[in-house]
């Protein structure tokens, strides 16, 4: 009688098990195939370089405009930065995790800025040709 009740309850288990399994499969591969075809059509919102924040939710965190053909106002970036740094720290009472948003919403303005200005120097040089330093012995 005991092998019939440690049987039956092994074959419900190993059921139960299978079905999970097969559920999981089939979400890891419609999740896979909904990223491919997200990858064709150039939407890739999966990766972010900063932690998941959005150029425009580093604007809105540090309440300045957004950088237009990369140039932006990085004395007001930084003023505003120090400010709600030295608000939110966790020593005065505020929240370390707000620092740290305000410390990301930094990198990633600059980080943009950073990026155009390296695009635009490569252009620059691309227009006007390489211009090497040249001395000469005298």
């Amino acid at each position: 009688m005991a092998h019939r009740i440690i049987t039956q309850v092994v074959i419900t288990g190993s059921r139960v098990v299978g079905r999970a399994f097969a559920e999981a499969y089939k979400q890891a591969s419609a999740s896979s195939q909904y990223a491919r075809a997200q990858a064709k059509a150039g939407n890739n919102t999966t990766t972010f370089s900063h932690g998941g924040m959005t150029l425009e939710e580093a604007c809105k965190i540090l309440n300045v405009k957004p950088p237009q053909q990369g140039k932006t106002d990085l004395e007001n970036v930084m003023d505003r930065f120090k400010k709600l740094f030295d608000v939110n720290d966790p020593q005065k009472g505020g929240s370390f995790y707000l620092q740290s948003k305000v410390l990301r919403a930094r990198e990633r303005i600059e980080g943009e800025v950073r990026k155009a200005e390296e695009l635009a120097a490569r252009e620059k040089e691309l227009n006007e040709g390489w211009k090497p330093n040249v001395y000469k012995d005298r």
